[in-house]
């Protein structure tokens, strides 16, 4: 086909996409509305069940549903919505939209109803919906890229090691297999080496074009360099001893030296320069749980007062939510025509997200009662997503001010 052939279908597709409704044209606006929601679902219910003992419908232990359901469920939600917006500009083909994309998240929802109530529908069925949208997505984002040639191949293989893990989680959950909690951990680990990856990217562009434009005189965050691979290295070393569950000492030690890496890879990019830019500022605040959970990790390994849940909700409820939380809003509002600044309600949701993953990571240590303090940093937390969801749903259900590109 030639080039222009190839601009007139791509052309006719966007055309036709512009038929359906706004929350379908274009992969970021469900995924990230309904995994903000699932993600206020998932903290509610968790909540109810340790503070007043309520009982779901899951086969799962409460604990493990949880812990499964923010990983594989929100976070499934949110790649899907990131990679079905990049993607396209990867490639230049145009975007899955209208039934093709009601499809995917239909398939998502019904995988997420499927494992909340695994009692009634059976482990089978929700593993099978469960794995099947990471399997389907990475399929997906398999024909894209390969009908473009494009050289980002390697995020489907993120995505089927996903599913992989996923599969893994299910199977040790219900008996099938003894891995000690090795499949979550996986799930666990490609998530914070995405976000390590992918944080290495935006946030010093970001920061750099901030720079340029508003303080032209300021330095610049360091390009990348061979820092930054030693530090993505060892990073990902100490990541998978904790997933294979080595020796604690050489693993702890490891792993707090990994997060003293990313504590000088973040002090690179200039972020005490960007105090009058929230949507900026928030990234630098976000990628900061990475180091401190990775140096909280390596310490409970260590010294076993420190709690391992500390660590967990540091990288969980402050890394991956945060950061998450920062792209879908920048994804948000570049991409329906809006200008990139933070309203009082943008920075409440950093507010939020950031005391209640604080108040998360401190509650083992707090002298309160500990279930009262995991309630308020539920509630502190779940606010961010809720006030998300408020401020945000309109954007995404609605049209965009300008076409999108």
């Amino acid at each position: 086909m030639s080039s222009r052939a190839g601009i007139a279908t791509i052309t006719k597709r966007k055309n036709r996409s512009q038929r359906f409704p706004p929350i379908l044209q274009g992969g970021f606006r469900p995924f990230f509305l309904g995994g903000a929601v699932w993600a206020l679902v998932v903290v509610v219910l968790w909540v109810s069940v340790l503070t007043s003992g309520a009982k779901l419908a899951t086969m799962f232990d409460p604990l493990v549903w949880h812990r499964h359901e923010m990983l594989f469920g929100y976070l499934g939600a949110v790649i899907a919505g990131f990679l079905l917006t990049a993607i396209p500009n990867w490639t230049g083909r145009p975007p899955i939209t209208g039934w093709r994309l009601a499809m995917l998240v239909g398939l998502w929802l019904v995988a997420r109803l499927a494992v909340l109530f695994s009692l009634l529908v059976g482990a089978g069925v929700a593993a099978v919906f469960d794995v099947g949208f990471v399997l389907v997505l990475a399929a997906v984002c398999a024909r894209e890229i390969i009908a473009a040639k494009n050289r980002n191949f390697p995020i489907v293989l993120i995505v089927l090691l996903l599913a992989v893990a996923n599969g893994l989680d299910h199977a040790d959950a219900f008996g099938l297999v003894q891995l000690s909690g090795s499949g979550w951990r996986a799930g666990f680990t490609l998530i914070v080496m995405l976000i390590a990856v992918i944080g290495g990217r935006i946030i010093p562009t970001f920061t750099r074009n901030w720079l340029v434009k508003h303080r032209p005189t300021a330095a610049s965050p360091a390009p990348p360099d061979r820092f930054d691979s030693v530090c993505l290295a060892i990073t990902a070393i100490s990541l998978a001893g904790w997933v294979a569950a080595f020796d604690p000492l050489a693993v702890g030690a490891s792993l707090v030296a990994a997060g003293g890496f990313q504590a000088v890879r973040l002090s690179r990019w200039c972020g005490n320069k960007t105090l009058r830019e929230p949507l900026v500022l928030c990234l630098h605040i976000a990628y900061a749980w990475l180091p401190i959970g990775l140096l909280l990790m390596g310490t409970s390994m260590l010294h076993p007062g420190v709690p391992l849940t500390s660590a967990l909700h540091a990288l969980s409820a402050g890394a991956m939510a945060s950061m998450t939380l920062a792209v879908m809003i920048r994804a948000t509002l570049g991409h329906t025509g809006r200008a990139l600044r933070a309203d009082g309600s943008t920075v409440a949701i950093f507010v939020l997200v950031t005391v209640g993953a604080a108040v998360r990571v401190a509650a083992p240590v707090l002298p309160f009662d500990y279930n009262r303090t995991v309630g308020l940093a539920g509630f502190l937390w779940g606010g961010a997503f809720l006030l998300f969801a408020v401020a945000y749903g309109p954007k995404l259900l609605g049209n965009s001010l300008k076409p999108q590109t």
